[in-house]
């Protein structure tokens, strides 16, 4: 995953509104709520057998990079319609607030440079650009895909100012990348 995938993802728990199961039981009864114990298995790279151990808890102490997988297992598939339901309200109304620091270069007019320089900019950019992203990853989209989507964003809201100032600037580039968070 890249860092605009990451911060998706992170946005996107933290908005749940009651915390998964905490238990290796309680987590994979919730798994067998919609999987299979060999779907189960086959996703966290165990058999269906240690599944059913870990389900009947014969078996506690899962690895850490199995007890990981578990994790992600269960928090992908946790609360769905309210995660949905601020991606909703994100895409039609509310916009996303994207706060980095990372490299800005951009091209532009004569007489200007188009020298990248590393800038912290925590901006609010509107519905349609949250729209842009979500769509973008749920087609697989590739991280620089989804930079392209924030760096319009930015140059559009931040250095344009919505038609405002800059209008000679044409294209805007994010690179290196230190921090990227997203919140809607």
């Amino acid at each position: 995953m890249g860092h605009v995938e990451d911060a998706l993802e992170r946005a996107d728990r933290e908005h749940v509104t009651k915390e998964p199961p905490k238990t290796l039981q309680g987590r994979i009864n919730f798994l067998l709520k919609h999987l299979s114990t060999k779907e189960i298995g086959q996703e966290i790279g165990v058999t269906a057998a240690s599944v059913n151990r870990y389900r009947r808890g014969a078996r506690k102490h899962p690895p850490s990079d199995v007890a990981a997988r578990i994790d992600a297992a269960v928090r992908a598939r946790w609360q769905p319609r309210v995660r949905g339901r601020r991606r909703r309200h994100a895409a039609v109304t509310g916009g996303i607030t994207v706060e980095t620091r990372a490299r800005f270069g951009y091209t532009a007019g004569p007489g200007t440079t188009d020298d990248g320089r590393f800038r912290r900019l925590t901006v609010h950019l509107p519905p349609a650009f949250a729209q842009r992203l979500f769509d973008a990853r749920d087609q697989g989209a590739s991280d620089q895909q989804m930079r392209q989507i924030v760096a319009e964003g930015f140059k559009e809201v931040y250095f344009q100012d919505g038609g405002n100032r800059a209008t000679g600037l044409s294209d805007v580039a994010l690179g290196d990348i230190d921090y990227l968070d997203v919140e809607y």
